[in-house]
């Protein structure tokens, strides 16, 4: 016996012995072992659990460019100086688990960086699958790389679209018109979009 099966057996121990009818409970507790031990006796070589299937990122197709009218600014925080926004007419959840989205984010002088990103709920982890270009063309990235949503200070809005909106509590939002609406609302709450 390891050292924590002792701890639990003591553990448990002491919990019936405190109680008032404390027999009854270290009774059930010597019946229990026995028939642990019978199951693992009844399981035979053939018997194996299921196990999940290997997850498989779904074929991912480049949407149009994303227009202005189309994107939604939402915040990310206090100290950001960037502008941030998502393409609220090609933003879509896979068969896979994955919210695929385009990001735009427009610096305090104008300049514009548009991304086509991809998002799991299930390991908090993202992936950009193109670049935009001036000319408004899609340069597709090389490698399968995910990394990490982190929460950072000034520039959290990998963290802020994950927590906030596709994957609320560390769970998947299926539902692509919610997320749409949360950040039509969002967006709207900005002034100066």
């Amino acid at each position: 016996m390891n050292t924590a099966a002792r701890h639990r057996t003591r553990a448990w121990r002491w919990r019936c012995a405190a109680r008032p009818f404390g027999i009854a409970c270290i009774a059930s507790w010597g019946m229990f072992l026995p028939a642990q031990a019978g199951f693992l006796d009844s399981l035979t070589e053939d018997d194996t659990f299921e196990e999940k299937p290997e997850w498989k990122e779904n074929e991912v197709e480049l949407p149009p460019y994303p227009k202005d009218e189309d994107l939604a600014r939402f915040y990310v925080s206090a100290t950001a100086r960037n502008r941030f926004f998502v393409d609220l007419a090609h933003l879509s959840v896979g068969s896979d688990g994955v919210v695929r989205y385009t990001l735009v984010i427009v610096s305090p002088a104008g300049v514009r960086n548009v991304t086509r990103e991809g998002m799991r709920c299930q390991t908090a982890e993202r992936r950009i699958y193109a670049s935009g270009r001036l000319d408004g063309v899609w340069s597709k990235t090389r490698g399968e790389r995910w990394f990490p949503v982190r929460e950072a200070t000034a520039n959290r809005h990998h963290a802020a679209l994950y927590s906030e909106f596709f994957c609320p509590g560390g769970v998947l939002n299926y539902y692509v018109e919610d997320i749409r609406k949360a950040l039509e609302k969002e967006g709207k709450s900005f002034p100066d979009t």
